[in-house]
């Protein structure tokens, strides 16, 4: 992986600016606040990066508000355990920016989101997520043979944004073990109002040669193929487009997320 590093590098600093926007019937004050403007890392999580939108809010809300915030964008809820780019590149990739999202203290949607109390919570969420991607890659080989540090070190890279703390660790759940390539690929192919889809598919097809993108999706969705076929649909993977026919070994090496996993969204 060593001559695709600054892919990885590439990647890891991919940048969304969104202005954060308090709901105008949620403000106690006369005058609206201004927006709270942030450049958000794609990697992250909004629960990870918006202390500051919180406490910036939180002196125009009534004192008798217990403050959860959550977000929402034209009328969507935003899962928080979903990383950023990604909910970037479902609802909003063809809008201009910056991305624009309201804030919420009040109504919280609970048959729509999960509750986030804390950091931790998000965390939990995190480390679960690599888990799983390494028990499909290398049935938790990796993760089991690792100290508690690494763990440590793996979320305190992606919670502080430091690329070299992360990857010294995470480099080990992209190597091949004795067992040769990964044995599944970890991925989730998202669009609007379905759940995810997540299958068993392999690094290599049945004659041999590796599979690409191209053969996940015709062996996960033969709707999508289609979509796209027409024109209909595009996908896109840390908000780019790319070829049909790139391997989806190198794909899962360069392009997943933190978590391990590859977050492909479907845009119609």
């Amino acid at each position: 992986m060593g001559e695709d590093r600054h892919i990885l590098r590439a990647v890891w600093e991919g940048r969304i600016p969104v202005a954060f926007t308090l709901a105008h019937d949620e403000s106690e004050s006369p005058n609206p606040p201004e927006p709270y403007f942030l450049l958000v890392p794609r990697l992250s999580y909004f629960p990870i990066v918006s202390d500051k939108v919180s406490r910036h809010f939180s002196r125009f809300l009534s004192p008798t508000v217990q403050p959860e915030m959550w977000l929402e964008y034209q009328g969507q809820p935003l899962k928080w355990h979903y990383p950023i780019g990604v909910l970037f590149d479902l609802y909003a990739a063809d809008d201009s920016l910056p991305w624009t999202l309201t804030v919420h203290f009040q109504n919280f949607p609970e048959s729509e989101l999960l509750h986030c109390q804390s950091r931790e919570v998000v965390e939990s969420q995190f480390m679960s997520t690599i888990k799983e991607a390494d028990a499909l890659k290398h049935r938790c080989q990796v993760m089991n043979s690792m100290q508690k540090r690494d763990h440590k070190q793996l979320w305190n890279g992606l919670r502080n944004d430091k690329f070299d703390e992360f990857w010294a660790i995470n480099r080990k759940l992209m190597e091949q073990t004795d067992e040769g390539p990964f044995r599944y690929i970890p991925f989730r192919i998202y669009q609007l109002d379905k759940p995810f889809i997540q299958k068993l598919v392999k690094p290599v097809n049945e004659d041999g040669k590796p599979a690409t993108l191209e053969n996940l999706i015709e062996t996960v969705s033969s709707d999508i193929k289609k979509d796209f076929s027409k024109s209909i649909s595009r996908l896109l993977i840390q908000g780019i487009e790319l070829p049909w026919q790139t391997p989806l070994l190198w794909l899962s090496e360069n392009f997943s997320h933190p978590d391990n996993f590859l977050h492909i969204c479907v845009r119609s």
